[in-house]
């Protein structure tokens, strides 16, 4: 079990369980009662943070979903796959480092992975724009799976943006339209594409490179047309109602798998997958190679049109009849 200090507020229980367990266990040799008290400290911890994270709100959840140990796709990239050999470069502007591309091998698997990469230091994190492309990180990820599509390999697409770049320069150079057309190609690919939200699915920035046949989020992952603090912004003028937005946008992954917005959930380990890497990856991996397995064996010309149809039947919309009643079409919102 790993500690990450200081952790969240709603986390304090379990820290404090954590600081005692830490203190007992420093100690070079144990008494029975010592080891006893160990033992009841472990049980009373799992039982803690299964109880606060089974109840995390909307607001919460993007706090985890943010947390600065969070695995990242690099870490997924060593951690699940066999071998990764990046690719660079846009051939237009230059190479966008908060758009990692690049060759896999995932198992028995080739594949081609387009993830948004944010950084673990300040200074990694600056270079990769806090995981916010430009224009010229959304044409490397087209390229990438044009080249893709031309040798036959799956892509799986690692979402964890809060956002497209906003900046002058990338408004300049087309952002919203390198956008557009992104989703516009992968809904023609002929090769199975595998997305998932491994942290923040922020806005058209998530959508760039979230056209596939399966989408899968982790567990406390988020996934939303606006964070929460540009919600509230633009509907209460302050980004203090952040978590009255989060409550409202229900971008999580149990309002979304009931919405039918995505596939899969992937459970995180307990306390979420910041605190175990491996284990994480380990889920990660089993997901992908399940998922693979079953797209592989469908015809290539049925998976556009398989993606076409699944984003067709997405989300729910009202229908008024000519009596007056009204009928609901598409996925059962549920509070």
């Amino acid at each position: 079990m790993e500690t990450t200090p200081p952790g969240f507020e709603f986390e304090q229980p379990m820290l404090d369980i954590e600081i005692q367990l830490k203190q007992l266990e420093q100690s070079p040799t144990h008494s029975p009662d010592e080891e006893q008290q160990i033992n009841a400290l472990r049980r009373k911890w799992t039982e803690t943070t299964r109880k606060i994270y089974g109840e995390l709100s909307p607001w919460q959840i993007v706090q985890v979903s943010r947390h600065k140990d969070r695995p990242y796709t690099k870490d997924y990239l060593n951690l699940a796959f066999d071998e990764f050999v990046e690719l660079h470069g846009d051939k237009f502007f230059g190479d966008d480092r908060a758009m990692l591309t690049g060759f896999a091998k995932l198992g028995r698997h080739k594949v081609m992975v387009v993830g948004h990469q944010k950084g673990r230091t300040y200074k990694e994190r600056s270079a990769c724009h806090f995981g916010c492309a430009h224009p010229e990180g959304y044409r490397k990820a087209m390229s990438k799976m044009k080249m893709a599509e031309k040798y036959g390999l799956p892509i799986i697409c690692f979402i964890d943006t809060p956002g497209a770049y906003p900046g002058v320069g990338a408004e300049e150079r087309g952002q919203a339209q390198v956008i557009a057309e992104s989703m516009f190609l992968m809904s023609q690919l002929e090769v199975p594409i595998i997305c998932v939200v491994i942290g923040e699915g922020g806005s058209g920035g998530a959508l760039g490179i979230g056209v596939g046949n399966k989408i899968a989020m982790l567990q406390y992952a988020y996934y939303s047309v606006i964070s929460p603090e540009g919600c509230a912004g633009i509907l209460w003028k302050s980004h203090q109602f952040a978590p009255k937005a989060a409550d409202a946008l229900r971008f999580t992954s149990s309002h979304l798998s009931k919405l039918r917005v995505v596939d899969d959930v992937i459970e995180e380990p307990l306390g979420g997958a910041h605190r175990d890497h491996h284990e994480m990856a380990s889920r990660l991996k089993g997901y992908l190679s399940k998922t693979l397995d079953g797209l592989l064996k469908v015809p290539a010309a049925q998976l556009a049109s398989d993606r076409y149809e699944k984003f067709r039947r997405m989300g729910t919309f009202l229908e008024q009849l000519e009596d007056g009643s009204v009928q609901t079409h598409g996925a059962t919102i549920t509070a």
